[in-house]
């Protein structure tokens, strides 16, 4: 069960004797919403789930129905339908500003301005291309959503409803998600990726692509920084070198986020795979550029 604090007005029978409309009122100071399902995608955290369905384009994933609903009935003829709006909660986020900085912009905007989770209540709307309809499963395409993501509602999208092909774009100076940069792995970092994956199932090469196939210009959002010969990409507690020529952008080695005194002194599990990795490869400064 999800709650979200509603607006009411302390006004609402103002004026009712004068026979003017009254200001509309709810029956309590929160809303009650149940999910209908949840959503399965190989996306694991918020650091690593695209911003938008354009940034996930191929992603595939599944919107999985709560059985004991009568749900399977609500979806009788979702499959003439190719593409689906997914309202959803984005539940990992806590609290919300009035003022956020998105990805693709330089300053602080008003949050209703902006498609950002952090706002009074947590909703989020995305596009998504149905493949199919198997009982209460729903296989979906362009996923931008985290794994265990609740889901509120589904509607078919009605193109010649839904699609304003005249509006603008409001603050943005280029089209979102931005130009699309292609990502290059150096022998050196491929090898790196695949022995964490191969020992330890961390697998960092797909949020990485995606992250860098949106630029490299340095933002909080995507937590990239300059440093010499090139730049760094902060994921979680992995530290990724790259370089940029034109529109490729080249990945020279992966590095751990720990600094040597902590590998030597922890005992927290997350630091198995960093001690293991550098024992493996050894320090930064002592890999090729």
């Amino acid at each position: 069960m999800l709650s979200a604090s509603a607006v009411t007005s302390p006004k609402s029978e103002r004026n009712a004797h004068k026979g003017e409309r009254s200001p509309p009122t709810v029956a309590s100071e929160a809303l009650t919403l149940r999910p209908i399902g949840f959503v399965r995608s190989p996306f694991v955290d918020r650091v690593s789930t695209p911003r938008q369905p354009a940034a996930a384009r191929g992603v595939r994933g599944t919107i999985e129905l709560l059985p004991g609903h009568h749900f399977e009935h609500a979806l009788a003829d979702l499959d003439a339908w190719d593409h689906i709006w997914v309202l959803f909660w984005f539940h990992l986020n806590a609290g919300w500003r009035p003022k956020v900085q998105p990805p693709r912009s330089t300053t602080k905007r008003g949050v209703f301005a902006t498609r950002s989770p952090h706002r009074p209540n947590p909703l989020g709307l995305s596009v998504l291309e149905l493949e199919a309809v198997e009982g209460l499963t729903l296989r979906v395409r362009d996923v931008d959503l985290v794994d265990g993501t609740p889901i509120l509602d589904i509607k078919p999208y009605v193109p010649f409803t839904d699609a304003v092909p005249s509006a603008n774009t409001g603050w943005l100076e280029t089209p979102d998600p931005g130009p699309k940069f292609a990502v290059v792995w150096s022998d050196f970092a491929t090898a790196q990726a695949k022995w964490l994956f191969e020992h330890f199932q961390v697998d960092l090469a797909p949020p990485v692509n995606l992250i860098l196939a949106l630029g490299h210009e340095p933002h909080p959002y995507r937590r990239i920084r300059p440093r010499e010969g090139g730049f760094r990409l902060a994921l979680k507690d992995w530290r990724i070198d790259f370089a940029v020529e034109a529109t490729t952008v080249r990945i020279a080695s992966i590095a751990t986020g720990y600094r040597p005194s902590q590998l030597a002194t922890s005992t927290e599990t997350a630091t198995l795979a960093h001690r293991a990795f550098v024992a493996h490869f050894g320090e930064p400064n002592a890999r090729p550029k």
